[in-house]
């Protein structure tokens, strides 16, 4: 269970923003940390993009600067009003990120930030679902979320950080082999990075199933 600090964290803005800056500096700072699962991405100013769970814009503001359609969704009303503020180009939607309010293949990108270990095991495959179904044949789903490090010393703090910081879900999270589910589902894994020396996973997965 997470300390009395997780819930400071999302009360607070600037408690989230110091946490998140503070622990990014293993990738370079919070803005290497934004930009990491975007590397390597062929992103066109016409591609419609998806941030899921996008809270209140941080990695929106990077989406932006590569698509003229971009939409945040997230379930929070208070992340949403930060999200407008932080990048009114963006538009904005309040829903639950296991039942998106879009038709089927309508994205070709879908990206999501440290999001999937908040969820429930079965709300997470369902998040996986939806996201396979609004991306386009042939669209990409960029995430960037924690891994177990082989190393001790990186596992333990990342042991840490979790006590602090996170809940249970995040525990069962790391001990998850999510490229393995995520093929599961009929995603093609074709990028695959540990950053942070290992605790940290970035994976670029395709959806190569046409519409029937």
């Amino acid at each position: 269970m997470a300390t009395i600090l997780r819930d400071w964290s999302y009360r607070y803005q600037w408690l989230f923003d110091l946490i998140v800056g503070i622990s990014a500096l293993s990738v370079g700072g919070e803005t290497q940390f934004r930009k990491l699962p975007l590397q390597e991405l062929n992103i066109a100013s016409e591609d419609r993009v998806l941030d899921l769970c996008c809270g209140s814009g941080q990695a929106t503001r990077f989406l932006v600067e590569r698509s003229r359609y971009v939409v945040g969704l997230d379930c929070d009303p208070i992340a949403i009003e930060r999200a407008k503020q932080r990048v009114p180009h963006a538009e904005y939607v309040r829903a639950w990120a296991e039942d998106i309010p879009y038709g089927d293949g309508e994205f070709d990108l879908v990206h999501t930030s440290a999001t999937l270990h908040e969820m429930q095991p079965e709300q997470m495959r369902q998040i996986l679902r939806e996201v396979y179904r609004v991306l386009k044949p042939g669209g990409c789903f960029s995430l960037i979320d924690f891994h177990l490090p082989q190393n001790w010393l990186l596992r333990l703090n990342l042991y840490i950080f979790l006590w602090l910081f996170e809940n249970e879900t995040a525990w069962y999270f790391i001990r998850l082999n999510l490229p393995q589910i995520m093929a599961q589902m009929g995603f093609q894994i074709r990028r695959l990075r540990y950053p942070a020396g290992g605790s940290l996973q970035v994976i670029h997965a395709y959806k190569i199933e046409a519409i029937a």
